[in-house]
């Protein structure tokens, strides 16, 4: 391999990289902090054509083994209001910012609109990779449009919501995009003037226990934190991704006949006629809540979170989550399908 000028740290451990805290080493990785970063790795000719894995804050990724692909360290920072529109402000903020960082910072500045979105892990440039989503709310309702840089040309683009085609907890950056191009700055659409989405069972109830029929936004992102907090664990405290499997849709059809066999299962119909099932409620229901394969565990007060109880391997959070996807299929006839990238 030709000689690299750029600034590779080596056998670096990926475990405080990743929420889950999996063990795993990079063979090399690289931090950038700007698309010139990401230019120079273009035309650097030892790492210019090497195979890349893009990596942001790891609260949706599982190692199960060590990368040998360069691991590009995305932690381009930024926080700004680009504009003020008669309908909406408009603010940009860089791929490396952390996702919860933004949404306080939005509050600090009088810019309300992403409170749906608190507490979600990760960094601003996942976001839209994922199409980050709670509460009625997902990023695509908030978003303007994202710059990313090709990484075979080295040129920056800019995308609207159009071309990222977003989808339930899906965008073209985990398609035909994937490890092909850098998100490296997000720019978001706040509509004014605010107003709350409701219609959440849990914010509803929030709303009768105090009795505040008009909240605030500080008084909304303070529920939605709160909800949070009280149902997944911290992974500063206990490793985790977050929601470990996407809630499914279903016919209208498949929707009643779970319903004709199980009248409790928790479902919010879709303007489609299509209906989208709670993965949390399927899983609990085939009994797996505070299971455990070695050091791997469902979570004792949300059995769609994974946690890590200490020690545990990739491998074996695979083989939990296959066991629940086996289990819920044998009892409901749905295959569920995991939210996190397995590396």
């Amino acid at each position: 391999m030709s000689v690299s000028t750029l600034p590779l740290e080596a056998g670096v451990s990926l475990r405080t990289l990743n929420t889950f805290g999996l063990p795993a080493v990079a063979a090399h990785l690289l931090r950038v902090k700007s698309e010139a970063d990401l230019r120079r790795l273009v035309d650097d000719p030892a790492w210019g054509l090497a195979p890349k894995f893009i990596l942001g804050g790891g609260s949706n990724v599982l190692f199960t083994r060590d990368v040998q692909a360069l691991v590009v360290k995305v932690e381009v920072p930024g926080l700004r209001l680009l504009e003020t529109r008669h309908d909406a402000w408009i603010v940009e903020a860089g791929a490396g910012e952390s996702w919860h960082g933004l949404v306080q910072w939005t509050l600090e500045q009088g810019l309300p609109g992403l409170e749906n979105l608190a507490l979600i892990p990760g960094t601003v440039g996942a976001a839209p990779v994922q199409n980050i989503g709670a509460y009625g709310v997902e990023l695509k309702d908030r978003f303007e449009s994202l710059d990313a840089v090709d990484l075979v040309t080295g040129r920056t683009v800019t995308l609207d919501a159009a071309a990222c085609r977003f989808g339930y907890r899906d965008s073209v950056f985990k398609q035909h995009l994937a490890g092909k191009s850098v998100i490296t700055r997000v720019r978001f659409r706040l509509p004014r003037p605010w107003t709350p989405v409701l219609g959440y069972l849990d914010l509803e109830r929030k709303r009768a226990e105090t009795g505040i029929s008009d909240p605030d936004a500080r008084t909304f992102f303070e529920w939605v934190c709160a909800i949070r907090r009280a149902k997944l664990p911290d992974p500063a405290v206990i490793g985790n991704a977050g929601s470990f499997f996407k809630n499914p849709v279903v016919s209208a059809e498949q929707c009643r006949d779970i319903i004709d066999r199980d009248p409790e299962v928790v479902h919010y119909p879709l303007p489609d006629g299509s209906a989208k099932l709670a993965a949390g409620w399927l899983i609990d229901a085939c009994g797996w809540k505070g299971k455990a394969v070695g050091g791997a565990a469902v979570y004792d007060k949300q059995a769609l979170v994974l946690v890590n109880r200490g020690g545990a391997t990739g491998g074996e959070v695979v083989t939990l989550a296959r066991a629940i996807q086996e289990s819920v299929y044998g009892r409901f006839g749905i295959r569920l399908e995991p939210e996190p990238v397995v590396v």
